[in-house]
């Protein structure tokens, strides 16, 4: 009866001993997957991340620039000065964006499994991570759902902020005497003969450009870019190279501004939809004070 007495307690201190260990376990997963574990985790910097930042960020620079040569040069070719055409601009635009997002989006994944089927296993295992990296999905693109309301309101809440900061960083920038904030920015529209062309340019400018623009920039670069990187180094290194990319100082530093906001809408509602509404808002009043205020 005894020894039944003294297994029933060694039995009781077993389950004792599992269940504090069980708990202690599940305290140390706690404490592994709480924000601030996570946040050391993102704050080590590895070769391979700034690899893949630089490559992602110069990739988009390549293609963007590639694209235009490679729809322009034929079509300069062809139409002569009838480029200018507002209604031949418009496919300009349509087919130059179409080309940016077949070379950034599909390209990459496909030519790294291309060159790793012909390396060594330990490099095809690399390559596999890597895939999986550029490989395009909804999330990382930031359009895993449709637009809400809330993606409504925050737009012209956003268009507020982002005049207020480009604002503050033109009167900055005017220090230096060879910035020129009144410069006009050419954006392949010379002149409008009928209303049909004024159309033909506002579904470029207003509609298309921000579109395309939101689902590279912050869709594919910036899902990219924050999967490395936290929010500031991501909102500056994306806006700094969107930037970059419209060619002016003066519109650069708008474009920055603008870029920064858009970062911010993406990190609090996780989609584009809200950006592109922000973005089609800022291109339409510019737009209209451009086109069809004058």
């Amino acid at each position: 009866m005894t020894k039944v007495i003294e297994k029933k307690d060694e039995g009781v201190n077993l389950s004792t001993k599992q269940k504090a260990t069980s708990s202690k376990e599940l305290a140390s997963d706690q404490v592994k997957n709480s924000p601030k574990e996570k946040t050391k985790k993102k704050l080590k910097i590895s070769k391979m991340d700034i690899y893949f930042t630089i490559f992602v960020l110069a990739w988009v620079l390549l293609t963007t620039i590639a694209s235009q040569y490679i729809v322009a040069l034929p079509m300069s070719i062809i139409l002569g000065e009838a480029l200018q055409d507002p209604g031949w601009m418009l496919l300009y635009y349509t087919l130059t964006y179409a080309v940016t997002l077949v070379l950034l989006i599909m390209l990459p994944p496909r030519l790294i499994k291309l060159i790793a089927s012909r390396n060594k296993e330990t490099e095809l295992r690399a390559a596999k991570n890597l895939i999986q990296d550029l490989e395009p999905n909804a999330v990382g693109m930031g359009v895993q759902h449709l637009p809400t309301f809330v993606d409504i309101g925050l737009a012209p809440i956003g268009y507020v902020i982002y005049i207020f900061i480009a604002m503050v960083l033109t009167s900055l920038m005017n220090v230096f005497p060879w910035f020129n904030a009144d410069q006009s920015q050419d954006v392949g529209f010379g002149y409008f003969v009928t209303d049909l062309d004024r159309i033909f340019a506002m579904l470029a400018v207003v509609f298309l450009a921000p579109i395309v623009e939101e689902l590279i920039m912050r869709g594919w670069l910036y899902g990219k870019v924050r999967e490395k990187w936290n929010i500031p180094i991501s909102a500056v290194l994306v806006s700094l190279l969107f930037a970059v990319l419209h060619g002016q100082w003066n519109v650069g530093v708008s474009t920055f501004a603008l870029s920064l906001v858009l970062c911010g809408l993406r990190e609090i509602t996780g989609t584009i939809w809200s950006g592109i509404l922000l973005h089609v808002l800022s291109n339409g009043i510019a737009f209209y004070l451009l086109y069809v205020a004058i």
